[in-house]
């Protein structure tokens, strides 16, 4: 007797888009399941290799998606923007931790 078992479904991570600002008044665009975690890697130097030499000094803000693709076009659409399209957009963003 043969059955075949099928795999439980897997449910997609949230997924959010975030901005930093770094030194220098740049401005940093990422995605990420964990903005907490991501943020301290980054403020840790083992984050991007951007902010590796440009340290972040505040998270702007993030949005959440329920995909990650929907959170790659956002992210792609994002680093397009000139940085003071970036600051206009950080006014939509939430501040506080997910």
């Amino acid at each position: 007797m043969t059955s075949e078992i099928e795999p439980a479904p897997t449910e997609e991570p949230t997924w959010f888009l975030y901005l930093l600002e770094c030194e220098g008044e740049s401005i940093y665009t990422g995605i990420t399941t964990d903005v907490q975690r991501r943020y301290a890697q980054h403020r840790a130097g083992t984050g991007a290799k951007y902010t590796r030499s440009r340290r972040p000094l505040r998270l702007l803000g993030w949005l959440e998606f329920s995909t990650k693709s929907e959170a790659l076009k956002a992210e792609i659409r994002t680093k397009r923007m000139s940085a003071a399209q970036k600051r206009d957009f950080c006014s939509q963003l939430r501040t506080t931790y997910p």
